[in-house]
């Protein structure tokens, strides 16, 4: 029956598709995890779809007059980025090589980004609302990095298509024809919206916490900048509310994990003295 070859299709392309891998080492924190990635979707599709919202977001900006306004900063968050690059070959050789970039948006925002592929974009209202120091956007530029060297966004996309497909699956089995091979663009758009989970947060915080450290960043920097982040939003959100992690529950984590990078930090400052 045409349903049964259509199921079977569905099922070959789930099972075949998904391949567990591991994106980074686990560098001295101890990221660890074993990703679920479909192989369908490469990494080097997820960055060339990256790199093309990317500029187009600079269009806009360059557009509005909003893109680079404040020279001074864009010097200091280069400045800061090649530092923290230079250590991200601790956690995959590979992404040295990636086209950095670094561009900053006059926005009221407490916002910052990096896309995968390494395209990063700060918002003037985080440095300028929260009065940022160096180690702080640090802090926030190692964290957004993270995401970018676990390949979060292509995995939350992978997960995104085993969802559409099995979706797909249920509707055959309930009589329902859905239009199988037809998920990709709905599946990325979603995808790429969606909040980082509870886990990835957690795995940035630590990941960024390793970088700023070897860079010669304060890693108690990412606790003062979360408890600026708390007073600004008026306190921590509900864990049970969020896909994020509280306030408290990430500070806290923090400040467990920071005597495992605080050696890298004191190496890293003793080599500038």
């Amino acid at each position: 029956m045409k349903w049964l070859k259509v199921l079977g299709v569905s099922l070959c392309i789930f099972l075949t598709g998904c391949q567990t891998v591991s994106t980074t080492n686990s560098g001295s924190i101890g990221v660890h995890r074993e990703q679920k990635m479909f192989s369908l979707l490469s990494e080097s599709q997820v960055s060339a779809m990256s790199a093309e919202a990317y500029q187009e977001e600079l269009s806009k900006a360059r557009k509005k007059e909003v893109l680079n306004q404040k020279p001074a900063d864009v010097k200091r968050l280069r400045t800061i980025a090649d530092r923290l690059v230079s250590h991200v070959a601790v956690f995959r050789q590979d992404a040295r090589n990636w086209k950095w970039e670094v561009n900053l948006m006059t926005d009221k925002q407490l916002n910052a980004y990096c896309m995968p592929g390494g395209k990063i974009m700060f918002y003037t209202g985080i440095i300028d609302t929260l009065k940022l120091t160096d180690d702080e956007i640090a802090a926030i530029m190692g964290h957004e990095m993270a995401h970018a060297l676990r390949e979060h966004g292509r995995e939350a996309m992978s997960q995104a298509y085993a969802v559409q497909l099995g979706q797909d699956t249920l509707g055959i089995l309930l009589g329902v024809s859905p239009e199988v091979m037809n998920i990709g663009s709905t599946v990325v758009n979603y995808a790429l919206t969606l909040p980082n989970s509870r886990t990835n947060e957690a795995e940035a915080d630590l990941i960024g916490l390793e970088l700023m450290a070897r860079a010669g960043y304060n890693p108690r920097a990412a606790v003062s900048l979360w408890k600026k982040m708390s007073a600004q939003s008026g306190g921590s959100v509900p864990e049970f509310m969020s896909t994020h992690p509280s306030h408290d529950t990430r500070i806290n984590g923090l400040n467990a994990n920071i005597v495992k990078v605080d050696h890298l930090y004191q190496q890293a400052i003793s080599k500038t003295n």
